[in-house]
């Protein structure tokens, strides 16, 4: 996993012990997920893991191993998928915020139009 469940816990400001973390395992995988997608390259934790990945054939074109941008991008997705849990919501005033975790993620996007 690009960004381990304790820090994802501390991002979110939610305990370890919380009805949550179940839900919260799902958005985190969904989260790196989506930035992979973004950057149409897969991800890895460490080089080890990029390691095997090559060498078992599934780490596909342009892998790389996770830095810091792409765990802070994770991170951010994550807190959104948590914070709003509806694709609409009603009743509220909102105003857009500058897309962060594609500011982060952008700089390692490869074969962009494709």
């Amino acid at each position: 996993m690009i960004v381990s469940l304790p820090i994802a816990l501390k991002h979110l400001r939610v305990e370890a012990d919380g009805d949550d973390v179940d839900l919260i395992e799902v958005y985190l995988g969904g989260a790196a997920e989506s930035a992979c997608e973004f950057m149409n390259r897969r991800v890895f934790e460490d080089q080890a893991a990029l390691d095997a990945a090559v060498v078992a054939g599934v780490a596909g074109d342009y892998p790389m191993v996770a830095n810091d941008a792409i765990r802070a991008a994770v991170l951010l997705i994550l807190g959104m998928l948590y914070e709003n849990r509806e694709d609409v919501v009603i009743g509220l005033t909102a105003e857009n915020l500058p897309r962060g975790s594609r500011a982060l993620l952008q700089p390692y996007r490869v074969n962009m139009g494709v």
